[in-house]
C-alpha cells in the first residue's frame, strides 16, 4: 500500500515540475502589463482609459481563443499544443519590435493579443490537468503551488522590465516639459525602443521552451473519470449550460480575474496619481504579487487539512470587500497598501473555484474548462471600467468597482456552487 502511494505521488512529480515551469512563464508574461501600462501611457501619450487597453487586448484573447484552444488541443495533444502555445507567445513578443520602432500603440496591442492567444492554449491544457491529476479535495493545494510560481514570476517581471524601460522615469517625464514638439517626439521614440532588447530575449526563451516541452516526459491529458461520466448521465444534462454551478463559477472567475488585474495593473498608475514618484511606484505591482504568494502559501498549509476550499473562498471574498473599502476611505500610501493587499484576498479564489465549478461535468469537462478560461475576459473588461471611472471620478473612487466583484464571489461560495438545477 505504501509503495503504491509512493508510486502515485512520484507520477505527479514530473508533470507538476513541468506545469510549474509553465506557470512561471504565465506569470512573468502576464504581469509585465503592470509596468507596460504606465510605460505606454507615457510613450504613446495616452489617457488612463486608453492605457488600460493593454489589459483589454491581452485578456480578451482568452474569451476569443478559449474554445478554439480546446479544438487545437484535441488535434495536437497536450505536449504539441503547449509547444504551439509557447510559439504563439513568441510571435506576440516579436510583434513588439515593429511596434516599438514605429511607436504605434495599436501594434503593441496586437502583440499583446497574440501573446494572450498563446497563453489561452497553455492555460486551457494545464488547469484541468492539474485539477484532475490528484484528489479533488486537494486540488486547491496543487493549484496554489502553481500560483506561487506564477506570482513569484509576476513579482519579478515588472521590476526587471522597469529596470530597462523606466529606470529614469521621473527625470524623463520632467524633461519632456521643457522640450519642443520635435525633441519630445524624438525622446518618446527613444523611450518606446527600450522594450526591444527585453522582448527579443523573451522571444528566444519562449521558442526554446516550446521545444523543451515538446520533448519532455509530460503525459497526455487523460479522459474524464468514469465517476464524472456517470454523474453527467444520471443528471441527464444535454448541454454545458445545464450545469448552474459551472456557469456561476464562470461568472465568479470573471469578477475575480477583473479584480486581480485591477489590483496588479492599476496600482502603479494609482500611486503616480497620488503624487508618488515613478521610481517608488514602479515596484507596487510586485508588492501585490508578493501578497498573493503569501496567500498561496497559506492555502498550501491550510487546505484541506484545516479548512476546506469553500471556506477559503468565503474568507477571501469577505476580505476583498474589507480591503476595497480600506482602499477607498483611506489616503496616500495607506490606500496603496490596501490595494497591494488585494493579492491576499485574490490568491485562493482561482484555486478554490476551479474544482467547485468543474465537479461532475463528465464528458463536458473540456468544454467547461474552456468556458472557465473564457472568464479571464474579466481582466479585459473590468480594468477598462476602472480606467473610465478613473478619468471621470478619480483613481481612488474607481476602486468601488471591486465591491460587487467580491460580493458575487461570496454568493458563489455560499450558494452558487451548490446549484444543480436552474429551477
Amino acid at each position: 500500500m505504501q509503495q503504491a502511494k509512493a508510486t502515485k505521488v512520484n507520477s505527479y512529480l514530473l508533470p507538476m515540475v513541468i506545469i510549474s515551469a509553465l506557470f512561471f512563464i504565465f506569470g512573468f508574461v502576464t504581469w509585465l502589463n503592470g509596468i507596460l501600462i504606465p510605460y505606454l501611457k507615457i510613450a504613446c501619450e495616452l489617457s488612463d482609459f486608453q492605457a488600460l487597453f493593454v489589459a483589454f487586448a491581452f485578456y480578451i484573447s482568452y474569451t476569443i481563443m478559449a474554445l478554439p484552444s480546446a479544438w487545437v488541443l484535441k488535434k495536437t495533444g497536450l505536449k504539441n499544443g503547449m509547444m504551439v502555445g509557447l510559439w504563439a507567445m513568441a510571435v506576440g513578443t516579436v510583434i513588439f519590435i515593429p511596434a516599438a520602432l514605429m511607436r504605434t500603440y495599436e501594434i503593441f496591442l496586437l502583440g499583446l493579443f497574440v501573446m494572450g492567444t498563446g497563453l489561452a492554449i497553455l492555460q486551457t491544457a494545464s488547469n484541468p490537468y492539474v485539477t484532475i491529476m490528484g484528489p479533488r479535495e486537494s486540488a486547491a493545494r496543487r493549484i496554489s503551488i502553481l500560483g506561487i510560481c506564477n506570482k513569484a514570476a509576476g513579482a519579478a517581471a515588472p521590476l526587471i522590465l522597469a529596470y530597462y524601460i523606466l529606470n529614469d522615469g521621473d527625470a524623463f517625464v520632467a524633461s519632456l516639459e521643457a522640450m519642443d514638439e520635435v525633441a519630445k517626439s524624438a525622446a518618446l521614440d527613444g523611450l518606446a525602443r527600450r522594450v526591444i532588447n527585453p522582448y527579443i530575449v523573451m522571444t528566444v526563451i519562449l521558442f526554446v521552451l516550446g521545444i523543451v516541452v515538446r520533448f519532455s516526459g509530460l503525459p497526455e491529458l487523460e479522459e474524464e473519470s468514469g465517476e464524472d461520466d456517470e454523474a453527467s448521465v444520471e443528471t441527464n444534462k444535454q448541454t454545458i449550460f445545464g450545469f448552474p454551478h459551472l456557469i456561476l463559477g464562470v461568472l465568479a472567475l470573471f469578477f475575480y480575474v477583473g479584480a486581480e488585474v485591477i489590483a496588479g495593473d492599476t496600482i502603479i498608475r494609482y500611486g503616480i496619481s497620488l503624487g508618488i514618484d515613478i521610481g517608488q511606484a514602479k515596484a507596487f505591482t510586485s508588492y501585490t504579487m508578493a501578497t498573493m504568494v503569501l496567500g498561496y502559501i497559506l492555502g498550501i498549509i491550510l487546505i484541506p487539512k484545516y479548512i476546506n476550499q469553500r471556506f477559503a473562498l468565503q474568507v477571501s471574498a469577505m476580505l476583498g470587500v474589507i480591503l476595497s473599502l480600506g482602499a477607498i476611505f483611506t489616503s496616500g500610501i495607506t490606500s496603496v497598501i490596501f490595494v497591494a493587499l488585494f493579492g491576499l484576498s485574490n490568491a485562493l479564489v482561482w484555486p478554490a473555484v476551479w474544482p467547485l465549478a468543474i465537479h461532475n461535468l463528465g464528458k463536458f469537462l473540456k468544454t467547461g474548462s474552456a468556458l472557465l478560461i473564457m472568464a479571464i475576459s474579466g481582466g479585459a473588461i473590468l480594468p477598462l471600467v476602472w480606467g473610465g471611472l478613473s478619468d471621470t471620478i478619480g483613481s481612488q473612487q474607481a476602486y468601488w468597482i471591486m465591491v460587487p466583484c467580491y460580493l458575487f464571489i461570496l454568493f458563489y461560495s455560499t450558494r452558487g456552487y451548490k446549484l444543480k438545477h436552474w429551477k
